[in-house]
């Protein structure tokens, strides 16, 4: 599905491509929290907000 996606938009791929990223580490904290009942460390909670802000300064940088 991502390349279906970075082939719509071209000019906007390394965006979308770090918004995935970002998508798929929260889940993956939520997965292993939620149905594993592994519960994640602050620190993996700290590295997600520290992506969430990469990925606004990448998706909303002037071009």
């Amino acid at each position: 599905m991502l390349t279906w996606l970075l082939s719509l938009y071209p000019t906007a791929g390394g965006r979308i491509y770090a918004t995935y990223g970002v998508i798929y580490v929260s889940i993956v904290l939520l997965w292993l929290w939620g149905a594993d009942e592994i519960l994640p460390h602050l620190w993996d909670f700290v590295v997600v907000v520290i992506m969430l802000m990469g990925m606004g300064i990448v998706m909303f940088s002037p071009r």
